[in-house]
């Protein structure tokens, strides 16, 4: 397909080369161009064919790159509660319409992914708040930091956020939401994956991992004990995601009545096949893949005085040089994450951590949000979350043409808006979960709840 793009623009290029009248009737199309028209012809008609060959070359890849052809669409609602629905699209008139990403990159999901991990968002502000500090039953220091609102409201709301691999709340992406968030009334507090820190010593020989709810639900309990009449409202990015849903999912883990709902972006859902997906080069993921991993080997290596000290590699069994040496995150679950968590097989790990096996116990209201170019997660993966929203009230699903992983920038040619469509469809969603909690629903037992 490629090489017959290639060959037609070549002989597109032969054809304008044939005479100046025909350049000259080619750049008429376009008024918008400001330098002398003439002098372009005549640079152009004397340029040779092969060099015209190549620049239509670079075109074509970067053209299939960018995706510029296509169109903003509207996003995909998969739902079998219709008065949840129809709640969602009130509060939320954003799923009606179509996303709009930025006009000359945003409709790729690699410059999205990219762009959303080198920038993180336009703009960014700083959000003030304080760090709380919890000394755990294994001897780890978890911290969270907590944004009060910046307008306060009548509804007291907090939004429990869990960020993805390696990230905290100093993530760009996330001082972003919370800010945002602030502005609308909502308290924040963020979860710091244990390790993500480097102003924050590892106290204990573990850090985060995929499927570890417990420093998640720590932190909601303090928040519980904090704030006794808050609503609390759960919002996951990527890894957060997942972990989030398997908080709601876990028949064994403590939640407190405040918790009424949650929100995941961007995550795989299942970490068996998604580690597989990643081990291949098709779309890049295996650079993606990478990059990943040496983000996780630089936070072992960052604590590797407690992770690795003689009696942490004495009592898990642990080889440094294979942790440093380990190319993918199979490698390094395999040398580090499975032994200090006790599992038999990375595969054990990776069951054991996948949300999707924990969706038949929620019983909260919950929403998920995937982009369909997202080059991490490929659409296989979407399957049981479109299959489990259309088979439990009070579920949804929104799948999105564009937006990549986290990235979901909109407007403008080149420069995209400071708030994105994540960020404002977010906000909308919060509302609307609030709205369904406070609501009397038919589905359950017509009273309206409470906080």
């Amino acid at each position: 397909m490629i090489l017959g793009q290639l060959l037609q623009c070549s002989n597109l290029y032969e054809h304008l080369l044939q005479s100046q009248q025909n350049f000259a009737q080619l750049f008429a199309e376009f008024p918008c161009i400001a330098f002398d028209r003439q002098y372009l012809v005549y640079i152009v008609t004397n340029m040779s064919t092969a060099f015209l060959t190549a620049i239509a070359v670079i075109l074509c890849i970067l053209f299939r790159i960018l995706n510029v052809n296509s169109q903003p669409l509207k996003p995909s609602v998969w739902c079998l509660d219709q008065q949840f629905l129809d709640t969602l699209y009130k509060i939320a008139p954003v799923l009606k319409e179509p996303y709009v990403p930025t006009r000359l990159w945003g409709f790729s999901g690699h410059m999205q992914t990219v762009l959303h991990s080198i920038i993180g968002r336009v703009k960014c502000p700083w959000p003030l708040g304080e760090r709380v500090y919890l000394s755990l039953d294994d001897g780890s220091t978890l911290t969270y930091d907590l944004y009060q609102p910046i307008k306060e409201f009548e509804d007291d709301i907090t939004l429990a956020i869990c960020p993805g691999i390696g990230n905290s709340s100093e993530s760009v992406y996330i001082r972003t939401f919370v800010h945002y968030a602030q502005c609308h009334g909502y308290r924040c507090a963020v979860l710091n994956h244990i390790g993500a820190l480097g102003s924050v010593q590892v106290t204990a020989t573990r850090i985060f991992t995929y499927g570890h709810t417990e420093d998640f639900a720590d932190m909601i309990d303090n928040l519980h004990r904090k704030y006794p009449g808050t609503c609390i409202i759960t919002v996951g990015f990527s890894l957060g995601g997942n972990l989030i849903t398997k908080y709601l999912g876990e028949v064994q883990t403590r939640k407190p009545e405040s918790v009424i709902g949650g929100i995941s972006i961007c995550q795989g859902y299942n970490a068996v096949e998604g580690t597989k997906c990643l081990l291949n080069w098709q779309n890049f993921r295996r650079l993606y893949l990478y990059i990943m991993t040496e983000n996780m080997k630089s936070i072992i290596l960052k604590h590797r005085q407690v992770l690795l000290s003689d009696e942490s590699i004495q009592r898990h069994n642990l080889n440094e040089r294979e942790i440093i040496a380990a190319a993918t995150l199979p490698e390094l679950d395999e040398a580090y994450t499975r032994r200090v968590h006790n599992f038999s097989t990375t595969q054990e790990l990776y069951r054991w951590s996948s949300s999707e096996n924990y969706f038949d116990n929620i019983d909260k209201p919950i929403i998920f949000i995937n982009a369909k170019d997202d080059p991490l997660i490929p659409e296989f993966l979407l399957g049981p979350v479109k299959n489990f929203v259309v088979s439990h009230q009070q579920a949804c699903y929104i799948e999105v043409a564009h937006g990549g992983h986290l990235g979901f920038y909109e407007g403008g040619f080149i420069y995209p808006n400071p708030v994105t469509w994540l960020d404002r469809t977010l906000i909308a969603m919060i509302g609307a979960l609030f709205i369904v909690h406070t609501t009397p629903n038919k589905h359950k037992s017509g009273v309206s709840a409470q906080c």
